[in-house]
Order: C-alpha cells, then sequence, then structure tokens
C-alpha cells in the first residue's frame, strides 16, 4: 500500500543565473558617474551576448554600485531611465537590476559590492544555486561579491591583477567562457 497523502516537502527547482556588473560590462565607462540617459551607451555585442546566455537558460541580473545617489549627484528615478534604456536596447531579457545607492564616505552598506547583500537577494527570489552562476564584472570587488556567497567570477578589462579569475577583454568573451562550461557539464 502506497501513502498518497505523503508530506514530505519538495524543495524548489534551483536554478542558474548570470550576474552583471553595469559601467565597464554593459555599458561604456566614463570614469565618471553614467545616469543621463544620452551618455548611456551599450557595448558593443551586448543584446547578443545576453540574447546567448539567455537561450541557455541563464537568468540576468544587474548588480551595480551606484554611489552618485548617495552624493547627491543623481536620484534613483535617473539611474532607472539608464535602466530602461538598457532594457530596450538589449530586448527586455534582462530579469532584475538590484542597485547599491550608498557611499562609503556616507553611509555603510552591506549591499555596495564587495558586499554580497544584492546577490544574496537575489539568489533567494530567484531560487538560484549559487555553484551554477556566474558574476561578470570589471572590478575586483565585483568579482569579490561572487566569491562570498559562491559565484564563479570573470574579470572584463585588464585594469586589476587577479591570478586565480579568468580575464577578458568583454561580455562577449566571458559568454564564450560560460557556455563552454555549460557544454561540459
Amino acid at each position: 500500500m502506497t501513502n498518497t497523502n505523503s508530506s514530505v516537502p519538495v524543495a524548489p527547482q534551483l536554478h542558474k543565473a548570470v550576474f552583471l556588473d553595469r559601467d565597464g560590462v554593459l555599458n561604456e565607462e566614463m570614469g565618471d558617474y553614467v545616469w543621463r540617459p544620452e551618455d548611456f551607451t551599450v557595448l558593443h555585442g551586448v543584446p547578443e551576448s545576453l540574447a546567448q546566455l539567455k537561450a541557455a537558460g541563464y537568468y540576468l541580473i544587474v548588480v551595480t554600485n551606484q554611489a552618485g545617489i548617495a552624493k547627491g549627484l543623481y536620484t534613483a528615478s535617473q539611474m532607472r531611465l539608464c535602466h530602461d534604456k538598457l532594457q530596450q536596447a538589449c530586448g527586455n531579457l534582462i530579469d532584475a537590476f538590484y542597485f547599491a545607492p550608498s557611499h562609503p564616505s556616507v553611509s555603510e552598506s552591506l549591499a555596495r559590492k564587495p558586499g554580497s547583500l544584492m546577490l544574496e537577494k537575489a539568489i533567494a527570489r530567484f531560487h538560484l544555486d549559487p555553484s551554477q552562476c556566474w558574476l561578470v564584472g570589471d572590478r575586483m570587488r565585483d568579482l569579490e561579491a561572487g566569491a562570498r556567497v559562491g559565484i564563479k567570477g570573470i574579470l572584463v578589462g585588464h585594469s586589476e591583477e587577479t591570478t586565480h579569475q579568468p580575464q577578458v577583454t568583454n561580455l562577449a568573451a566571458a559568454t564564450a567562457i560560460i557556455l563552454a562550461q555549460e557544454s561540459t557539464r
């Protein structure tokens, strides 16, 4: 006789994601704060790379420090206009945007990278398996945030030294690494 009234809880299926830093990975890094839509330039190849990652089953989640908000240089609403422009350019493929509006000189924050709170929130919201996730960033603090929660990192650009993380020139090259790892599973 089989018990059909089983009360054994079923664990939710865990998913995979690519976390993306914004400035320098998705849009042109200008050396200053990028908050005006007219100054916000999506980098070449980004829409195609995001489409490839989405087709491979990854959630796409932007995690970005936005210290200019704490400094009073721009508002969260103004920043969101840039995010809207990015979504339009990429066919609305991005699943979520998380931002840390603080600056160390103004206030402390666990969300600001290298803190991992933005990542932790997304892991909980999307039921993510960190071992199947990636973080693509242009600074070591981005990769440090991912490492805190068990997420593999890829560094875009060569501005900072690292010996234990892949370094690539752009998101397209990072996408190639991620998809190559995917095909070996």
